[in-house]
């Protein structure tokens, strides 16, 4: 059980702990939409991201959805989840890494990247810091 109860607004679990204010939560969502929605990455590489970082951040209700891939052959999914990894445990890219983003990615696919670690960080970190878990309905 979360450790508040759930807003009256929002369609998932998630957006109800954060259905108390409203304009947030609808903001939030529409950034995730855009996100998303987005045509730079695949979905299997914001997934695979997405799974790295449930694992880092502690989010119950995110790691239910699967665990990361441990044979990842696509360069840029590698190369992506290893960044990920990195945010979420050190904070921080050193010179070699950034080479290696480099080496894949272009500088307005790296700002895209870098930004949906940080967007994915900070909603799975919200989840976890409330007890969000997988069983939680509304």
């Amino acid at each position: 059980m979360a450790k508040i109860t759930f807003s009256k607004e929002g369609n998932t679990p998630f957006q109800q702990l954060m259905g108390y204010n409203k304009t947030i939560m609808t903001q939030w969502s529409v950034l995730e939409e855009c996100f998303f929605s987005s045509n730079t990455f695949t979905p299997e590489l914001k997934e695979e991201i997405r799974r790295t970082l449930a694992f880092n951040n502690g989010c119950e209700y995110c790691m239910a959805k699967g665990k990361p891939s441990n044979k990842i052959i696509d360069s840029k999914i590698s190369v992506a989840t290893k960044t990920a990894d990195l945010i979420s445990k050190s904070h921080t890219l050193d010179d070699a890494h950034f080479n290696l983003l480099k080496s894949e990615f272009s500088e307005d696919e790296i700002s895209e990247l870098l930004a949906l670690i940080c967007f994915i960080t900070a909603s799975q970190k919200f989840g976890a810091l409330l007890d969000l878990q997988p069983t939680c309905s509304i």
